[in-house]
């Protein structure tokens, strides 16, 4: 096998009765990640099949590394709920969800990222998505979610082209702190506002990129978010919003 490539792991089908039709003929450009927050696989799979509880994924992915396929790729699930990236406001009609079994507060597995990489190859592959377009729950809705959380492992997808990471090093410092984040955040993906004030997009991007940093925005901030917004701005990528 070449470095880094990723495992093509058996899929189940278990039909989720909780889908739809994708709005207006929306084609999947987004895919977004989560974890479960639930102690078992088991649980997890009976919430995201219970018609009850109005959610549901695409995808569910065990720790052991098995992988559920509940919703058709064509259909319109309902994991991501009232949330932005960009211009898609309905994330849901534009995006495969992923759920992971993890509770939140621990490392996920290594058969799980394993089962996890070759899934988002192939999605990626079907629908033409760009690794800059493979995001987290929290990107989507900062003020609501922090999923997949801090425990994950967002630099190893980047090192294997399935996510992207960035090289602050190279990205010049904006003159004025808050308003060159924002700015950039903005350009980025996250969409500030109401729904997502400042401190809230902060919190999100550092569960995702600075997971170990606390306290107020910084420089390093600010040099992470201008490359990525540099790099892969989102109005290239997202051409039909």
């Amino acid at each position: 096998m070449r470095p880094g490539a990723a495992v093509r792991a058996v899929i189940h089908r278990h039909p989720s009765p909780n889908c739809g039709p994708r709005r207006q003929g929306a084609r999947p450009d987004l895919i977004v990640l989560h974890y479960t927050g639930m102690q078992s696989f088991a649980a997890a799979r009976d919430r995201l099949c219970d018609p009850a509880s109005e959610v549901s994924a695409h995808y569910l992915i065990t720790e052991r590394g098995g992988i559920l396929h509940l919703v058709k790729e064509e259909m319109r699930a309902w994991h991501a709920g009232a949330g932005q990236w960009g211009g898609v406001s309905d994330v849901n009609s534009r995006s495969i969800g992923l759920e992971l079994v993890n509770t939140g507060a621990h490392p996920f597995p290594e058969p799980q990222m394993a089962a996890l990489e070759g899934l988002l190859r192939g999605i990626m592959d079907r629908w033409i998505i760009p690794p800059e377009r493979v995001i987290a729950h929290s990107d989507v809705a900062p003020q609501r979610k922090s999923d997949p959380g801090p425990r994950f492992d967002w630099r190893r997808l980047a090192i294997r082209g399935l996510s992207v990471w960035p090289q602050g090093h190279t990205a010049k410092l904006a003159a004025e702190t808050v308003g060159g984040f924002a700015d950039d955040a903005r350009k980025f993906g996250y969409a500030l506002g109401d729904l997502a004030p400042l401190e809230d997009v902060l919190r999100a991007f550092r569960l995702r990129f600075r997971p170990a940093a606390s306290g107020p925005l910084d420089d390093v901030d600010c040099r992470l978010i201008a490359d990525l917004a540099r790099r892969f701005p989102v109005d290239r990528a997202d051409t039909s919003a």
